[in-house]
């Protein structure tokens, strides 16, 4: 009679078992992903490579001007289409310094569409390191954003960046007059969302203004924060941003607390003395 125990009546039962696969169901992070003696398993490799390929064709897939634009019509809203000094995606990658300046036939373009009364906020959707995330998440997110502003607000042309940097808004905000900048830009592609969207708010916008100076809304897309939570905290940081007269480290974002209806801690509160 032999010792060796017997073999399971089924052999995926014992897959089936294992006990990070319901944690697996609740993140996209590449955790527990087992061996085949000290290897990773053919599966992990080859998922690993489809994500870094996605990564790395956000980065360089152009924007499609057009398709936003058509977008921004069907939402009944004009734009204006502007450029950086970066002249291609090479430029881009390369000198980031030239993402962050309008080149001259965008700033005259900008010049001759500024409105005779500052705008209290004026749009940005740029391509930044992800055009894919732009153009997906981007057109939903201003029109969340515009249904929750003050009606009397005023709301300044929408412009639409090609090669563009976060501080790119720092040059479109002055030329516009305008009172606050929000940039809607594709965030750096991660190996598990390659369509992130990120939010910055520049209060008082102009050259030189320091990333100190913004406040940010990061993972915007349908597996991070949604359409309607970034809307959200977005209208409570541009209503504090004109509060407190600026924007940044010392603005804190307490929508949670808002919206729960609880008073915000003291140290968030701003100091209008």
């Amino acid at each position: 009679m032999s010792d060796l125990p017997s073999p399971p009546a089924d052999p995926a039962a014992v897959h089936d078992a294992d006990p990070w696969q319901r944690l697996r169901r609740f993140t996209r992070a590449r955790i527990a992903l087992g061996r085949t003696g000290h290897s990773q398993t053919t599966d992990a490799v080859l998922a690993f490579g489809l994500a870094h390929a996605q990564a790395r064709d956000a980065v360089h897939l152009p924007l499609d001007a057009d398709a936003v634009a058509g977008a921004l019509r069907q939402a009944g809203l004009g734009h204006v289409l502007v450029h950086s000094a970066a002249p291609d995606r090479i430029y881009y990658l390369r000198r980031p310094d030239l993402g962050r300046g309008l080149d001259d036939e965008s700033r005259a373009r900008l010049a001759a569409a500024r409105p005779q009364q500052a705008p209290d906020v004026v749009f940005v959707i740029a391509d930044g390191l992800s055009a894919l995330a732009a153009q997906t998440h981007a057109v939903a997110v201003l029109e969340a954003t515009r249904q929750r502003l003050p009606q009397e607000w005023r709301i300044g042309p929408v412009v639409v960046a090609e090669q563009s940097r976060v501080a790119l808004g720092d040059d479109i905000g002055a030329v516009l007059g305008a009172r606050q900048v929000v940039m809607l830009i594709g965030e750096r592609p991660g190996l598990s969302s390659p369509d992130s969207l990120g939010i910055y708010l520049t209060y008082a916008p102009q050259p030189g203004r320091t990333d100190a100076e913004r406040n940010c809304i990061s993972n915007v897309r349908p597996e991070g924060l949604s359409y309607a939570q970034a809307a959200q905290r977005l209208v409570f940081l541009l209503r504090g941003a004109v509060a407190l007269g600026r924007s940044g480290v010392d603005l804190k974002d307490d929508s949670e607390h808002a919206l729960a209806g609880e008073a915000p801690p003291a140290a968030a509160l701003p100091d209008l003395e």
